[in-house]
């Protein structure tokens, strides 16, 4: 395990290192080094986008790192095995390029078409099930981290997935919004709270630190539905999808092979167009976008995408409240946020 998290970037040694001030808990090394989890340390979290000059991603970021950073936060706050192990687990089923499976499967909005595969995906792993018995866990207890509110809860609340997404997004792996020091002072004024129904959440302690957040939030959460981005995942699908129905990749193959050795196929397809467009995508440092549909053109429009935004909560002398009901900063960013638009259609200038 020491070997593995050296191979990261350092910054997100560090960046780990404030997740879980004392370590990674010894108990999630051996999951972590099983055959399965290892399959996500060679997928993107940034569901292939990283791989076009059209984003400027500060580094690679895995889906195996992801999952380690949230498997991180919740034992931070819970110091409990079951609920640490089920946020470790809760990308096991991510596919290539990600949530760009989802638009192949025209989940644009939910973007949760591959999650039924989660217990699948531990049930087959004859190394994690292994340690689960060793371990008195079943699979159950595992299996789903939405039951746990702590680990996963419905936007708008903060989660330590949605936390740390937007953490390390916001570290560079999406855009650069903050530097470490700055992660750490917002991550050290998070506390367990209780929301407006009485189920425990994540909360910021200051007003302060909340505002901060939210201003780093509101930029990424434009960033996931820019044209450029929309764009890419649904070229990308597209892409995918073709090659699926020409039998040069299998729904397997997504899930069996690394972005790396899928992109091989891409660069190496028959199909007529798919190579040299993807080459093209891959050099395009912008996207044309246009509000009317624009003929003979690789034109797309993504219909009702997912918007992903927070509104944590605060602690005040009365109690714990939203950050928007007593910042005009963070009511605006958050409303900047969700109602951003864009463009009806975005292009490149090949046909496909």
């Amino acid at each position: 395990m020491k070997n593995y998290v050296q191979s990261f970037n350092p910054e997100i040694q560090e960046y780990y290192k404030i997740l879980s001030p004392k370590g990674i808990p010894e108990f999630i090394v051996p999951y972590i080094e099983t055959p399965q989890m290892q399959k996500q340390a060679k997928i993107s979290t940034t569901c292939g986008t990283v791989y076009s000059n059209l984003f400027s991603n500060q580094f690679w970021y895995s889906s195996l790192e992801h999952s380690i950073g949230v498997a991180l936060i919740i034992w931070n706050f819970t110091k409990n095995k079951k609920q640490t192990l089920a946020g470790l687990f809760h990308d096991i089923a991510t596919p290539v390029f990600k949530h760009t499976i989802d638009f192949m499967n025209g989940d644009y909005e939910k973007q949760e078409s591959t999650e039924e595969l989660t217990s699948r995906k531990i049930y087959e792993s004859k190394e994690i099930m292994e340690l689960l018995e060793k371990d008195g866990v079943t699979i159950k207890e595992v299996e789903d981290y939405h039951i746990y509110p702590i680990a996963d809860n419905d936007t708008p609340q903060l989660s330590s997935d949605r936390l740390e997404y937007t953490l390390s997004n916001g570290l560079g792996a999406i855009m650069k919004c903050w530097n470490l020091s700055e992660v750490k002072e917002m991550y050290q004024d998070i506390e367990i709270q209780k929301n407006e129904k009485g189920i425990q959440e994540l909360g910021f302690k200051s007003q302060e630190m909340a505002e901060k957040f939210v201003q780093g939030m509101r930029k990424l959460s434009a960033e996931y539905i820019k044209n450029k981005t929309k764009f890419s995942m649904q070229f990308l699908a597209d892409i995918v999808k073709k090659m699926s129905k020409e039998n040069e990749i299998s729904k397997n193959d997504l899930y069996r092979l690394s972005e790396k050795e899928v992109i091989e196929k891409i660069e190496n397809s028959k199909i007529g167009g798919i190579a040299k467009n993807f080459e093209i995508w891959r050099k395009a440092t912008q996207i044309k976008e246009s509000d009317e549909e624009v003929k003979d053109k690789y034109c797309v429009k993504i219909p009702n995408p997912k918007i992903r935004y927070i509104v944590p909560l605060i602690r005040t002398k009365t109690g714990f409240i939203r950050i928007n009901q007593v910042s005009q900063i963070a009511k605006t960013e958050i409303e900047l946020a969700k109602n951003f638009k864009t463009k009806n259609y975005a292009y490149l200038d090949f046909e496909f």
